[in-house]
């Protein structure tokens, strides 16, 4: 008999709830007493904390620097960037008072009662290019004050009436990079860095598959003169923006009056940009690898890519096995992996063995790895892959295996994003009339990406968003995109694909 799977329902069954169920089941997150907040748990924010670690390198080695920002923003700032404003005003949460004033109820209990009114509402930031504007414009005076190249790390809200764990919460953590330049170009030439920079750190850290593309104006971020994306397919044909680099124009620059001496002494305004990457790329990371048993780990990304399990049948043998899964674990822990010094962790609970195993299978461990009394002697480790069966596990001989290790861990990394991309790729079509796109996304069908010839209105646009609950994902970058065509819609010329689909 084949093993049940360890998550229920599995994903063919209802792809929604067993994401759900796998967050829970790897006890990555939980929603908290605030509706729409989670509760990140250990095992998810160390996922984060690699995310932040590995990215922060790529910034700084971009030329990026860290710094901090208020998180209320006055409200007078927000309403100097009308358009910009106006894209968030539904999702802002809003400070009037400034204190809170005890009172007894005659029941015995205490009231809190807001007082303090606040002569102007503060916005706890949905996104901060207003407040960083603001200190921009006392930073910049001349143009030997740029490039200036700033990262935050912060936590923002934007209220959700539909929270979903990681992939929309009211609270979310993320980076927002800014950035001003002295010329158009300058800045034009940032916003297409930081939006290779996402790209590469997807596939390579992350092994997920993105395309690179640009939004139309009616996805653009509001007040933004580009926007930029990677766009993501998970294993129920959906799409995810996995990440965002604006280019912002003067438009920023005006409202927040960032202003500097030109190299001709005449007044400019700076040309600025802002990008930013969330905690919605562990629920990404989830969707495109996991399978039925649960999580699996990309080994660049995993908090223990390596789990030791001492096999303990006997206690009078117990302490010489642990002592040996410790002296293994200290051997790997010298070695380097992508740079890294290896993350290994020896599961000594008192718990049964294969209850540890399966706790270890759901959170995605990359490898875990089995020693008790007889491998001792025979200087051997029973070691298994996450990516491959539950059951699946090989023999080797501690040397080979310390050997061979990163090795190993390279061949789940290069696995995963080969399995994702042919996911992927396999569910990418070009269409070319309207009954075909509309077959592709009926009720019933998987969906998928419609790569389709576009030359339509933004109002047209806007239909089909309605009508069909389908957007355009991007205009994608790349060459292979490009062709000559009608678009479906219209029959107006289209030199170009653009990929239409199902998205969170």
């Amino acid at each position: 008999m084949s093993q049940a799977p360890a998550i229920s329902p599995t994903r063919e069954k209802d792809f929604p709830e067993w994401y759900q169920q796998v967050v829970r089941a790897a006890d990555m997150a939980e929603n908290s007493e605030v509706r729409g907040c989670m509760v990140i748990k250990p095992w998810g924010y160390g996922l984060w904390e690699n995310i932040q670690k590995q990215l922060d390198v790529k910034f700084k080695e971009t030329g990026h620097v860290n710094a901090y920002f208020p998180l209320l923003i006055p409200l007078s700032y927000l309403e100097k960037e009308a358009q910009h404003a106006e894209g968030f005003a539904t999702e802002c949460a809003v400070v009037t008072h400034h204190r809170l004033e005890a009172q007894k109820q005659p029941d015995g209990t205490t009231k809190m009662i807001p007082t303090g009114k606040l002569e102007e509402p503060f916005v706890i930031r949905p996104t901060s290019e207003t407040i960083i504007g603001a200190a921009f414009a006392r930073w910049v005076q001349s143009y030997r004050d740029l490039p200036l190249l700033i990262n935050q790390w912060a936590n923002v809200m934007r209220w959700e009436m539909r929270p979903r764990l990681f992939l929309r919460t009211a609270e979310f953590l993320w980076q927002e990079g800014h950035t001003a330049h002295e010329t158009e170009e300058e800045a034009m030439e940032e916003t297409k860095l930081m939006h290779k920079v996402y790209a590469d750190f997807l596939r390579n850290h992350l092994a997920i598959p993105v395309i690179p593309g640009e939004k139309t104006e009616n996805e653009r971020f509001p007040g933004a003169v580009n926007t930029f994306t990677v766009e993501a397919m998970v294993q129920d044909r959906k799409a995810i923006q996995a990440g965002t680099s604006h280019y912002l124009g003067q438009n920023f620059a005006k409202a927040a009056n960032i202003q500097f001496l030109g190299r001709d002494n005449t007044r400019q305004f700076a040309h600025t940009t802002s990008w930013g990457m969330s905690t919605r790329l562990i629920g990404t990371l989830i969707m495109a690898h996991g399978d039925d048993d649960g999580v699996i780990m990309p080994p660049r990304m995993a908090p223990y890519q390596i789990v030791i399990l001492p096999v303990t049948p006997k206690p009078d043998t117990r302490q010489e096995v642990i002592d040996a899964c410790e002296a293994l674990a200290k051997t790997l822990r010298t070695q380097t992996f992508h740079g890294e010094l290896l993350r290994v962790h020896v599961d000594k609970r008192d718990l049964q063995g294969g209850a540890k195993n399966w706790e270890w299978i759901k959170k995605g461990v990359p490898l875990r790895v089995e020693m008790g009394p007889r491998d001792i002697t025979s200087r051997s480790v029973a070691v298994c892959r996450r990516d491959q069966g539950p059951k699946a596990k090989e023999i080797v001989g501690k040397e080979d295996f310390l050997r061979d290790v990163t090795e190993k861990l390279q061949e789940i990394q290069d696995a995963l994003l080969a399995r994702a991309t042919e996911m992927r790729d396999a569910n990418m079509k070009k269409m070319e009339t309207m009954e075909e796109f509309q077959a592709f996304f009926a009720e019933g069908s998987p969906g998928g990406f419609a790569l389709m010839h576009w030359a339509g209105s933004n109002e047209e646009e806007d239909k089909i968003a309605k009508d069909m609950k389908v957007t355009i994902r991007c205009v994608p970058i790349s060459d292979e995109f490009a062709e000559e065509g009608k678009c479906f819609l219209t029959g107006k010329p289209s030199s170009k694909r653009v990929i239409f689909a199902r998205s969170y």
